[in-house]
């Protein structure tokens, strides 16, 4: 029960609602991008990843892209690759997780 002047919060359609409307997140969906310079420890996270969202049942509500062009990468800041780049924030850098991990991350929303 609510009190007198107090109003019920709806929760907002996508997790990102409140991020600038260049987030990566598109009617709802979560952009996942791994950023990597096609080596074997990026190709191993871009795999991992798109285990996660198998796992996790949500290939239609999470879209995984792959960037090697190194002048988006350098857009991002990141120094060390390969990352993981979920809804515009960087979310890791420089190591390769498990799908579990990746899992993990995405549960908790952008």
């Amino acid at each position: 029960m609510f009190g007198v002047g107090k109003e019920k919060k709806e929760k907002a359609a996508c997790c990102c609602s409140a991020v600038q409307p260049d987030s990566g997140c598109v009617q709802g969906k979560i952009t996942v991008k791994v950023l990597g310079s096609g080596c074997m420890s990026c190709h191993a996270l871009l795999e991992n990843t798109q285990k996660a969202v198998r796992n996790m049942n949500k290939e239609n509500e999470i879209r995984v892209e792959y960037i090697t062009d190194l002048e988006k990468i350098m857009g991002y800041g990141v120094m060390s690759m390969p990352a993981l780049v979920i809804n515009e924030k960087i979310a890791s850098v420089g190591k390769v997780l498990r799908p579990a991990e990746i899992q993990d991350i995405l549960g908790k929303g952008c």
